[in-house]
């Protein structure tokens, strides 16, 4: 055992003493005088099982092939990341967490710290295991740009998995944000570097929008508090990532009140009925648009989750003809829905169902397009005098939907069970049958003409 060295070989580096496995592998020539450890690398794995010798084994050959690139290019990359990356799968290989030498110095640390002295004694590779394991290992400054980078690409990766390409980009966008604002007020500083003063200076910049000493404010609180959020989320990911979770946040705290929570309002009933939906008036907007728009008047979904329902989530031939409402879980092409509580099942009742039955395919034209679809029903609608006010949007037809629904009578668990809301109570059963929600939906179903679909 051990003699194979071909990264095909399933126990290479692997050999067993007193019945535990040992990793064992030799410190390539090139590089022998700048590694103490040769000519030969030996650490006691603690185990006989060999699949976890094995996983053990891939942890500290990633740790060693990271180390021996880092002293063959001599800065042609960035040796020191490579040197701290080595250390951190070295100290998980050994099953404790690295964390940087300032960790080892708060009173909480001790009784790890012991432990991780007593492991050293005990295996007597002190040469080889004392730094990583006490955080003696430089960390690598990183400025804020490229710790963004690592955030988005591999601390927070697994978050962005089910996500598609649209909802990636609108992901980013919104940090990015911040992120652009703090450079660009600050600097692209190091993350180490980062100062309460220079947090305050983000403050102060949303402050003097948000509350100007003269003028009208030019932004809402809710802006400021994004960026402030994103930032101090971004500082404390990034720490706990780096083996430094108890440093102070210097963002920690910051943030403006929010007196008021601005809504959109609901485009009055008798308007959807006697305007929008009058014929003609919506004649000229494209066919998927105009169906998308009718199925949310009647369901009260969000653009979003109709423009991207599959096929087999318009259930037209089912006895209570209805939208599922789901995550897209294919592997190549994914999407989210917004919360758990938005999988839902949404009978199709009036104009709605007409319209599904229209396009029984979905909506191919709007599919992973959800922004140019409520930017062209926005710009329809503002064109033609279809919305109430300027405060009106598409999304306002959403709002509509609630509100018929409380007005029609309809019990406050259902109306938050359709509109894909959270209910505040441990769930029970299915939340009514298909057929009862329909019947409850026709107590506010509003009369159309068949031409307008």
């Amino acid at each position: 055992m051990g003699r194979n060295r071909t990264r095909t070989d399933p126990d290479r580096y692997l050999t067993k003493r007193q019945g535990n496995f040992h990793y064992k592998r030799r410190v390539p020539v090139t590089i022998a005088h700048l590694d103490e450890r040769a000519p030969h690398v030996r650490t006691s794995l603690k185990t006989d099982d060999r699949g976890l010798a094995r996983r053990k084994r891939d942890l500290l050959e990633a740790a060693d092939d990271a180390l021996w690139a880092s002293l063959i290019t001599k800065g042609v990359t960035d040796p020191a990341r490579r040197r701290y990356e080595a250390a951190v799968k070295r100290v998980e290989a050994l099953d404790f967490t690295f964390h940087g030498a300032g960790y080892f110095e708060q009173p909480e640390a001790f009784d790890d710290l012991v432990d991780r002295l007593r492991h050293v004694l005990a295996t007597g590779q002190q040469d080889q295991i004392m730094e990583p394991l006490l955080g003696a290992i430089e960390v690598p400054k990183m400025t804020v740009s490229k710790a963004f980078e690592l955030y988005c690409d591999e601390i927070v990766a697994d978050e962005l998995v089910n996500k598609s390409q649209v909802q990636k980009d609108q992901w980013k966008k919104v940090k990015k944000r911040a992120i652009s604002n703090f450079i660009r007020l600050v600097e692209d500083k190091p993350m180490e570097e980062i100062t309460i003063d220079d947090a305050k200076k983000i403050y102060r910049h949303w402050l003097a929008r948000i509350a100007p000493k003269e003028g009208k404010a030019t932004a809402g609180a809710s802006s400021g508090n994004r960026d402030l959020g994103n930032m101090r989320v971004l500082y404390e990911a990034y720490f706990k990532h780096m083996g430094d979770a108890r440093r102070l946040n210097p963002f920690e705290g910051l943030g403006f009140s929010l007196k008021k929570k601005r809504s959109r309002p609901p485009i009055p009933t008798d308007w959807i009925r006697d305007t929008v939906m009058k014929p003609g008036n919506l004649a000229t907007l494209n066919e998927e648009a105009r169906g998308i728009l009718l199925i949310m008047i009647e369901t009260g979904a969000r653009p979003s989750e109709i423009c991207n329902l599959e096929p087999h989530a318009i259930r037209l031939s089912n006895k209570v003809p209805h939208l599922s409402i789901e995550p897209r879980e294919d592997p190549d092409n994914p999407r989210e829905i917004k919360t758990e509580s938005s999988r839902r099942l949404v009978p199709l009742v009036g104009v709605a169902l007409a319209a599904a039955q229209r396009h029984k395919a979905g909506f191919p034209l709007y599919r992973n397009r959800e922004n140019d679809l409520s930017a062209t029903l926005n710009k329809y609608l503002r064109a033609n005098a279809l919305l109430p006010t300027k405060s009106h949007t598409v999304y306002s037809f959403r709002h509509s939907f609630e509100d018929r629904m409380k007005e029609g009578g309809l019990e406050d668990e259902l109306r938050r069970l359709l509109m894909g809301h959270t209910v505040d109570r441990p769930k029970y059963g299915s939340g009514g049958s298909l057929d009862w929600r329909r019947r409850e939906l026709m107590k506010i179903v509003l009369p159309f003409d068949p031409s307008i679909v």
